[in-house]
């Protein structure tokens, strides 16, 4: 049995103090942490709870709103043609947020599973864009909004400019800033969209001279479940979505969006995608005609 001087066992003690301090002290940096992640999940849970409670409102209030109008306009006389004209073009309205929502809402969910990949076709840019604008123009016209392509009237806008990658998700890119733009310009106002292919990589451009984001909400407009403090919850009424879709389909095609915008002077987003790489499906007119290659 080997004995220990008096020295050598408060050595062998102060050893042992340290290693438990160190231990303690890890112990209490890892605590921190989990209980800053659980902080984090608990928040997370809570805002999913909101925005599931917000896209079923967004949901719930058309359906209520085109059952309601629909059933005025059946009940409606001949002698009412102008009101069921009005009755309509609400219809109208309601469904097409309805089906926008929706986009948005299946996009989230197949990204959130980890279930969406490029489909990638060569793409009639200039045909793309006139689907997306035209799709909006009676958004814009309840606004007497103009919106200008490359300085020029949509009307202007000419074909003949082919770029490799996904035509659903640019599509629905620009979908949700042309959106976005309609829904915070100030009447009357102007929407700037401009285009084009530089270097191996296509450009979109898109600015409006509305409300606009302050810069400390730069940062967390592309969380799809973050609010901002302003007022402007980013895109489709306010949950958030659409900026969420335009980030994860951006990063998807390997792409980069920036934001140049101060409050009252309008927002100007640029998304810069590069040319998809890989086996070509096709050729992507429209969303609905993809013709394929004889190979």
């Amino acid at each position: 049995m080997i004995r220990l001087s008096d020295e050598d066992l408060i050595n062998e003690l102060k050893k042992r103090f340290e290693e438990n301090k160190k231990n303690l002290d890890e112990l209490t940096r890892l605590n921190k942490i989990l209980t800053k992640v659980n902080n984090r999940l608990s928040e997370a849970e809570a805002m999913k709870s909101h925005f599931i409670s917000n896209i079923s409102n967004e949901i719930i209030n058309p359906f209520t709103s085109i059952l309601a109008l629909s059933k005025t306009i059946l009940e409606s006389s001949k002698e009412s043609w102008k009101q069921v004209i009005s009755m309509v073009a609400l219809i109208h309205s309601e469904t097409f947020n309805l089906d926008f929502q929706f986009a948005n809402i299946f996009a989230a969910a197949k990204l959130e599973a980890g279930e969406i990949m490029p489909e990638i076709s060569k793409i009639d840019v200039c045909g793309l864009i006139k689907d997306v604008i035209d799709s909006f123009k009676y958004e814009a016209k309840k606004k007497n909004l103009k919106i200008l392509i490359n300085s020029e009237p949509v009307s202007k806008i000419q074909s003949g400019l082919f770029f490799v990658s996904d035509y659903l998700k640019i599509k629905l890119i620009l979908a949700n800033l042309l959106s976005n733009a309609v829904k915070f310009s100030f009447t009357e106002g102007v929407i700037e969209l401009e285009y084009k292919l530089e270097n191996g990589s296509l450009i979109l451009s898109l600015q409006d001279h509305g409300q606009g984001i302050s810069p400390e909400n730069h940062d967390i407009i592309f969380d799809r479940f973050q609010k901002l403090d302003s007022g402007i919850n980013s895109f489709n009424r306010g949950h958030g979505l659409g900026l969420s879709v335009i980030k994860a389909f951006t990063d998807l095609l390997g792409g980069e969006i920036s934001l140049k915008s101060l409050p009252g002077k309008g927002a100007r987003f640029i998304v810069i995608l590069p040319e998809s790489q890989g086996d070509i499906e096709g050729i992507t007119f429209n969303g609905n005609e993809l013709l394929f290659d004889e190979e």
